[in-house]
């Protein structure tokens, strides 16, 4: 493969993944999301690869073996290095940081051994700079995904001068106060990572004018007067917005298969005739702010009494992250508030939570087809592709509540009701705002929250990025 691809991404989970069966054959099973549709997009003759991670020992063991798939390049970390770089540094501190969740009287420390998890993220990072730099062929288009691998531009930029180099953040960025929690030497470095790159993107402007601030702030860097650009000794990047859709083709598609309405019929059985549903589809994951979301549905039951037997709320909660302590307590406190609501306000034929925390992404669609209402309030995210996949697939309308710290806010806000994550009052009031829209009004909302929730489609999505980067 070396020096041959025109077209490469760069990414901690790549497409395809790896089992060992128990007589020591390797199955293997390819996944989903924006960057597989984008990848497919440019058609299999544009000489595209994605370099990726081997996360599990059936990675490994398929590195080991030579085995991979077509138009894939699997990198095998020691696991010592990548446990470091991936769970203590970047889901540790970079997610912690963009996400703004520490509590900052205890935390974050950064001692000695904090040093040695980023020296692995560094080391991280170089393989796979390596590994483009091999596999890139003359003047390639790069396109690196991610806080996972923020040093990788710089370091390919080292290596291959003739590269033309993309960086994709999908998180949020830290604004420079936040930002500067990180040693001085380790905010510099993940900065000037990125501004390795011809250019960086990002799903908001809000998160692309946080980045220039940092620029600004941390290394004394000149923001363009539009925001547009960020110089510094003596090169410029360029910085780009795109936020990524919903892939409406394939929802609709998928959202009408015979294990989805098997599922409907489950979740009506579950719920009860007649009853409102308000929905949530999330990982257990700190910042989509699920414990919240339960307390803002009891304190509608408090406020609203009308609305008990009426209404149940479908919480799914699919387990993140549980090789973390922290994940597992937020994981466990989801369900203990869950099961209070139960207790305090359930009756015989009455459920007022159902939780599940099995992923099943049929059920998932079956939720998103039933819903009256959709209840997204994260504390902060990048994007949040439910708040926009659940108007998609919506059989008659939803309402959605959305919280002002999502990063689809600045694309829904306008036929959404708004809310400010943190305020349980505001957001059982916008729940009960909600359940009494009129039917006329919540089908009006819905198209046009559909509207501009597929305007980007993930191949237009990827095809734009690459464009703009001149491939």
């Amino acid at each position: 493969m070396a020096h041959s691809a025109r077209i490469l991404v760069a990414s901690n989970r790549g497409p395809v993944s790896y089992t060992v069966a128990s007589d020591g054959t390797l199955t293997s099973r390819r996944g989903g999301g924006g960057l597989v549709s984008g990848l497919s997009a440019i058609g299999p003759d544009a000489g595209a690869l994605w370099v990726c991670a081997a996360l599990s020992d059936g990675d490994r063991e398929a590195v080991r073996q030579g085995r991979s798939e077509p138009g894939s390049h699997m990198i095998a970390v020691p696991p010592d290095v990548f446990h470091a770089a991936y769970n203590d540094i970047a889901n540790s501190v970079l997610w912690f940081v963009h996400h703004m969740l520490y509590q900052t009287p205890l935390e974050p420390v950064f001692d000695e051994e904090f040093r040695g998890h980023w020296a692995a993220y560094q080391a991280y990072n170089t393989a796979f700079a390596d590994a483009l730099a091999e596999d890139a062929a003359e003047g390639a288009a790069v396109l690196v995904q991610d806080y996972h691998l923020a040093l990788v531009p710089a370091l390919l930029r080292e290596r291959r001068p003739d590269l033309r180099i993309g960086h994709f953040s999908h998180t949020p960025w830290a604004p420079p106060d936040y930002f500067r929690l990180l040693p001085d030497d380790v905010a510099a470095e993940l900065l000037t990572g990125i501004l390795g790159a011809d250019r960086a993107a990002f799903l908001t402007r809000r998160w692309a004018d946080a980045f220039a601030a940092c620029c600004a702030s941390v290394l004394g860097a000149e923001v363009a007067e539009d925001g547009g650009a960020v110089t510094f000794e003596g090169r410029t990047t360029r910085l780009g917005v795109h936020g990524l859709g919903a892939d409406a083709e394939f929802l609709r598609e998928r959202a009408h298969r015979d294990d989805v309405a098997e599922r409907i019929g489950t979740l009506r059985a579950e719920a009860g005739p007649g009853r409102r549903l308000i929905v949530r589809v999330d990982r257990t994951e700190l910042s989509k702010n699920i414990v919240r979301g339960l307390l803002a549905y009891r304190r509608l039951l408090e406020n609203h009494p009308g609305w008990r037997e009426r209404v149940v709320h479908v919480a799914f909660a699919y387990p993140s992250r549980q090789d973390l302590a922290l994940y597992r307590a937020y994981t466990e406190e989801v369900a203990r508030v869950a099961g209070e609501i139960n207790e305090e306000f359930g009756t015989r034929d009455w459920q007022p939570v159902l939780l599940k925390v099995d992923d099943d992404f049929a059920r998932s669609l079956a939720a998103y087809r039933l819903a009256d209402v959709a209840l997204v309030n994260p504390i902060r995210d990048g994007m949040n592709l439910v708040a926009k996949e659940v108007p998609v697939v919506s059989d008659r309308g939803v309402a959605l509540v959305l919280s002002r710290e999502a990063g689809a806010f600045e694309e829904l806000a306008e036929d959404a009701i708004t809310v400010n994550p943190y305020d349980i009052r505001q957001t059982a009031d916008a729940l009960n705002t909600a359940l009494t829209m009129p039917e006329a009004e919540r089908a009006a909302r819905t198209k046009r929250l559909a509207d501009a929730a597929t305007a980007l489609p993930p191949s237009k999505w990827f095809l734009d990025q690459l464009d703009a980067l001149g491939g």
